[in-house]
């Protein structure tokens, strides 16, 4: 566990790190307290270049086996592909700001000043060399001698290994509520004589795009809808989804078929101002941020928008079939804000500015996109929409956003679902917050082991193997892990939207322990019957560990 999050972080570090004026630094500096050591740029080039080891590199690497040499070597030398324009634009966006203060106070100036702006310039820097970004290139393009604030450092060092302690934690205790949830069910469910809900469901669908224009916001985007085909008089119950950050409505299209095959519409809207299309115009220069912060308050609305529309159209297109007063809206990520929102929570100005300015929102990745709702002016937003009746969100983006007082609004039935390996949304930091605050009775949570916040498979052909090559670990199948949530889906829209109580044996730990079983990969399942447990697990943990928050 601790090795593929320091690899993710590694990596998206490396990926991520105004050009400044090129002085080069001519010594990396560790302060701890009052002591102080120091080396010289120029030992570490001439150890890259032809192994030699000066008397002021021997200090440091004299305890080093000769194959830590060589992959120290190996390390100051490793070219990683980095367009350098895009860089520069994704770190002088808003996140990429937070993202390099957060660095740059670990990495400062000489006089303790954040090193942030002169970070940024030797990572733009060292991508413009001929033989691209490397870490001794980024070296020789500081502008000023590097200060490593070595007290920090060792607290950002014992902070990461507390969320991997925490997380690690929450795996086991998952496991162990599961059993315990799963020994109340008498008698115990045979499973693999009922309906397998990984399978697709009887029922065919069409598909269809359509154009929407909202003209009293000024708004173009489009809708992808799944249409079931029934033939009988029966209604249609109807779920919205809400795509990611950075995604599209497409990303999910095998969870909107899977859904239509059981008899649901499903509409899957663009949000235009935080899709990937608009992420992607960022770094081509087109905005300067990589979405837009009235996204906050437009995906919600976009939402209530698309079930608008289908309201005018129920009657001429769907022969009035459409059940719109028991509405199921599901997102991902951001999308679990958005959901969250149609469900009454409020945002919650005053925590999220005390969660912005902590230090260990450095930890939490997701403040990234969460703390730049500060940018809004200040009132109650309240988004509910009365035909949503529940709310089903997979690694959803919204603790510091609402906060327990924004949390507690919501009074439909949830599903929460998180990943053990999110580096985005850390379940300890979003999602299991989130599940002890809220006081809806009906509440789900489930975490997947080895889950990382997006299908590495998809994005491109070769990631999944670099990430298991770098992390030194194996991920789950993907295929495993959209039967899960395709399968929990499937039970929680039947029961709560259709209100077909067949399906309640699904929604339950033994179902979870079924799905899963002889897989590596185990899938925890807890109700609102266990929330005490875990809240109680999170304060032991605390004291323990003297965290005072």
């Amino acid at each position: 566990m601790q090795k593929i999050k320091s690899s993710l972080s590694l990596t998206i570090f490396a990926g991520i790190l105004s050009i400044l004026p090129a002085k080069a630094a001519d010594k990396i500096l560790l302060t701890y307290g009052p002591l102080g050591f120091s080396l010289p740029v120029a030992s570490l080039e001439a150890y890259a270049k032809n192994g030699t080891v000066d008397s002021d590199l021997s200090f440091y690497l004299n305890n080093l086996s000769s194959k830590d040499r060589e992959t120290f070597k190996e390390v100051l030398t490793k070219k990683i592909p980095l367009d350098p324009v895009m860089t520069s634009r994704f770190l002088n966006s808003a996140i990429g700001e937070r993202f390099m203060s957060n660095i740059g106070s670990l990495m400062t100036i000489e006089g303790n000043i954040n090193g942030k702006y002169a970070i940024r310039g030797a990572i733009v820097q060292a991508a413009f060399e001929p033989q691209g970004f490397t870490l001794l290139g980024f070296f020789k393009k500081f502008p000023t001698n590097i200060q490593f604030q070595g007290e920090k450092l060792l607290g950002f060092s014992k902070g990461v290994s507390l969320i991997t302690q925490a997380t690690d934690l929450l795996v086991d205790k998952m496991h162990q509520w599961t059993a315990d949830e799963s020994s109340l069910v008498k008698p115990p469910v045979d499973f693999a004589a009922m309906p397998d809900l990984r399978r697709p469901g009887k029922y065919q669908f069409t598909k269809e795009i359509w154009q929407l224009n909202d003209s009293a916001r000024n708004r173009q985007l489009y809708v992808i809808l799944y249409k079931p085909i029934v033939t009988t008089e029966q209604k249609i119950p109807v779920i919205v989804f809400s795509h990611g950050f950075a995604s599209k409505p497409e990303d999910f299209q095998g969870q909107a078929q899977h859904a239509a095959s059981y008899g649901f519409l499903v509409a899957l809207p663009q949000h235009p101002g935080s899709d990937y299309q608009y992420a992607k115009d960022t770094l081509e220069g087109y905005h300067r941020n990589t979405f837009d912060v009235n996204e906050f308050i437009n995906r919600p609305l976009d939402l209530s928008y698309v079930l608008d529309e289908l309201g005018r159209r129920n009657q001429s297109q769907f022969a009035g079939k459409l059940n719109l007063d028991s509405v199921g809206a599901f997102g991902h990520s951001f999308g679990g804000y958005t959901v969250f929102a149609l469900a009454g929570a409020r945002i919650d100005f005053d925590y999220l500015s005390e969660q912005c300015s902590k230090d260990y929102g450095m930890f939490d990745n997701a403040l990234l996109l969460e703390c730049r709702a500060l940018e809004l002016p200040r009132k109650d937003y309240n988004f509910r929409d009365k035909r949503v009746v529940a709310v089903m969100a997979l690694n959803p983006v919204n603790r510091a956003i609402y906060g327990e007082k924004g949390i507690n609004e919501v009074n439909i039935p949830v599903l929460i679902g998180s990943g053990s390996y999110d580096p985005a949304t850390p379940p300890i930091f979003e999602q299991i917050k989130t599940f002890t605050w809220l006081k809806e009775p009906i509440k789900y949570l489930v975490l997947a082991e080895g889950q990382a916040h997006v299908d590495f498979s998809k994005m491109d052909a070769g990631l999944t193997s670099a990430v298991e090559s770098m992390a030194n670990v194996k991920l789950p199948d993907p295929a495993d892990l959209h039967n899960y949530f395709y399968a929990l889906s499937t039970a929680f829209s039947q029961v709560y939207l259709s209100q077909n109580k067949d399906y309640l044996p699904y929604l339950n730990a033994s179902y979870a322990q079924y799905l899963s079983k002889g897989d590596k990969f185990k899938l925890g399942f807890i109700s609102a019957a266990s929330s005490e447990k875990l809240s109680q697990q999170i304060e032991s943990f605390k004291a323990a560990n003297n965290i005072q928050r």
